[in-house]
């Protein structure tokens, strides 16, 4: 007759006990990193947004120059009034 060896009985469930546990962490360790790595993709990407606002931010200011705002009309092909404009085509390239 087979005597049950309850020490390795004791051990095999103990051994099926931690193997339970360390798979109940693994879904939230998972879930940790993945937020994390977020966390961090999301944070360079305030970082980006808040350089573009403060470039706007001096653009605007920029703009407020008479100056600025007269080179700004210039490039887009505004005048003063009694200038007169004049449009040169077939230029050679260089």
């Amino acid at each position: 007759m087979h005597r049950i060896r309850w020490d390795r009985v004791g051990r095999v469930a103990l051994l099926c006990v931690l193997v339970a546990i360390v798979g109940l962490y693994i879904g939230p360790a998972r879930s940790y990193w993945t937020a994390r790595g977020e966390a961090e993709r999301r944070q360079a990407e305030v970082e980006r947004l808040e350089r573009e606002h403060a470039r706007l931010k001096a653009r605007k200011q920029a703009l407020k120059t008479p100056q600025t705002l007269e080179t700004e009309a210039r490039k887009l092909g505004y005048v003063l009034p009694g200038e007169k404009a004049y449009v040169i085509e077939d230029l050679p390239e260089g």
